[in-house]
């Protein structure tokens, strides 16, 4: 009998004790949530005055899918994995290759949506008080630039420092809530590039 009772406790001894999650886990994790939240308005908006301009210039006219721009941030959540898999591992030398190209990546999408605006200003005369498209436009769009900016600012701060030695194998846990935020910023675009350049010309 009391074999048999071993037997049966013993499968929940073996369990790995269950812990809160890091408050740096739950931060993070609570940051995308509302986040995302705020993006959503932004895109609905879009969706409801979509059509609605009076006057041009109008989507279909003026805009181009961005595949630059859109290859080079989707390949950066690939590239900030393979950062934070070496930082974890304790190759610094990796971690740091990594990491600067994907905030190469991370730029040229940056200056690409700042090539495209100019096109749009000069080119096109879209302002963003040209018509509500204009209004919509620059607003989703450049909401999202704007989390780009923040999230490759934080990067290339995390690139410095790891350059001069601050950065090491114990921080990955933190190196790794980062890149969760830029793995947001990546799919958000997917959404993003899906409403202004498939659905909304």
């Amino acid at each position: 009998m009391s074999q048999a009772a071993a037997t049966l406790e013993s499968p929940r001894s073996a369990r790995p004790e269950w812990r809160l999650p890091s408050r740096g886990r739950v931060g993070m994790a609570s940051l995308i949530f509302a986040e995302s939240s705020f993006f959503a308005i932004f895109v609905v908006a879009y969706l409801f005055y979509l059509g609605k301009s009076l006057s041009g210039p109008y989507p279909s006219e003026v805009l181009e899918f961005p595949i630059l721009n859109t290859v080079c941030l989707l390949s950066s959540s690939i590239t900030v994995v393979f950062a934070t898999r070496e930082l974890a591992r304790g190759e610094m030398g990796r971690f740091l290759f990594w990491l600067f190209v994907t905030i190469a990546l991370g730029t040229e999408f940056i200056v690409g949506t700042g090539i495209e605006w100019y096109g749009l200003i000069v080119d096109h005369g879209l302002w963003i008080d040209t018509n509500l498209f204009g209004t919509t436009f620059y607003s989703l769009v450049g909401f999202h630039a704007f989390h780009v900016t923040v999230g490759l600012i934080l990067l290339s701060l995390v690139w410095v420092l790891a350059l001069l030695g601050h950065v090491r194998q114990a921080n990955a846990e933190r190196v790794e809530l980062l890149s969760w935020y830029w793995h947001f910023v990546d799919g958000v675009w997917i959404v993003v590039a899906t409403v202004v350049y498939i659905v909304g010309i």
